[in-house]
């Protein structure tokens, strides 16, 4: 069943929203040449204490693996997941995605953003371009008597277009009291299928495209999501609530 949110929870689901995007845009504002990407998951730490926020990826367990950290950090051909080290520094260059989920109230606000260091070749520029544009044209799907399929043939669609591939193996998801809710969200597939939006549902919505093939592996440290043939790729993230009408972005950066 996909829960459906409304009154005092909806309220705190906003909340945990608009935190989770002043981190994210916080952090992303803090991305400097040189540093590494240990000290900009340790910046997303102290901010999530700031406003009284705890983050849902540190600790996360998926079988045997615990994550480490408190956002995930991905660079170039990471797509997600990627694990903050001392040992890596960004780069002029990079591309940076950062993934940043916490709980607020009891509630999770779940968001991400793509972002190119320095100067980066066009194709580059297309890529994150393109994910950031598939993720409004998934939002624009958002709608009550729309269907899950709806959103992921329009993400399909739109990037297969530019010429470009979406992830096969990792979806959205519904959030809300826990970070993975039902229902799962794939950026592929037919319309007209899956479940029905109604309103008060929360869905994190996140486009992931390769410049190459849509394989993906994970390495040896059990988290890191990378692209088969190490072409780069792009994440973009919004939590949005379907209303009676039009969509409403709840990660959107206000604070």
């Amino acid at each position: 069943m996909i829960p459906i949110k409304k009154g005092k929870d909806l309220e705190c689901m906003r909340e945990a929203c608009t935190i989770a995007a002043a981190v994210l845009h916080r952090m992303l504002a803090s991305i400097k040449v040189g540093m590494t990407t240990y000290d900009l998951d340790q910046i997303g730490k102290r901010l999530m204490a700031e406003y009284g926020a705890e983050s849902t990826s540190y600790n996360y367990r998926a079988g045997k693996n615990v994550f480490p950290c408190y956002s995930c950090i991905s660079l170039n051909e990471e797509l997600v997941h990627g694990i903050a080290s001392m040992q890596r520094s960004i780069q002029t260059g990079d591309i940076v995605s950062i993934d940043v989920a916490l709980r607020y109230k009891g509630f999770v606000g779940d968001n991400a953003a793509t972002v190119c260091v320095g100067e980066v070749s066009n194709d580059v520029k297309k890529l994150v371009d393109v994910t950031q544009k598939a993720l409004e044209v998934a939002i624009d799907q958002v709608r009550p008597g729309n269907r899950i399929g709806d959103i992921s043939n329009a993400v399909q669609r739109y990037v297969e277009s530019n010429g470009m591939n979406v992830v096969r193996d990792f979806v959205g998801h519904g959030v809300g009291r826990d970070m993975h809710e039902e229902p799962q969200i794939p950026n592929y597939g037919p319309s007209g299928k899956g479940p029905e939006m109604k309103p008060g549902m929360t869905l994190a919505l996140e486009p992931m495209v390769m410049l190459g093939h849509y394989a993906v592996e994970i390495l040896q440290d059990g988290w890191t999501v990378v692209t088969k043939d190490r072409m780069p790729c792009a994440h973009f993230e919004h939590t949005v609530l379907v209303t009676e009408k039009d969509p409403e972005v709840l990660t959107l950066y206000k604070i």
